[in-house]
């Protein structure tokens, strides 16, 4: 499952990617699209982070 930090994060990113369209802002457009692939990478991390975990429990049997 993901964390709410990350879901959040790619919320907020996309919310503030939206925003910058609407206002023509190009700064707080890229600041969303960071945010929001700051949180898809806290995803992938936490997924690597339990099939690591996982193999490891399977090399310690």
């Amino acid at each position: 499952m993901t964390s709410k930090k990350s879901i959040k994060n790619r919320v907020v990113g996309k919310l503030k990617q939206v925003e910058g369209k609407l206002t023509q802002d190009k700064v707080r457009e890229a600041e969303g699209k960071v945010q929001a692939t700051h949180g898809k990478a806290q995803a992938k991390a936490e997924k690597l982070k339990k099939k690591a975990a996982k193999e490891k429990a399977k090399l310690a049997e």
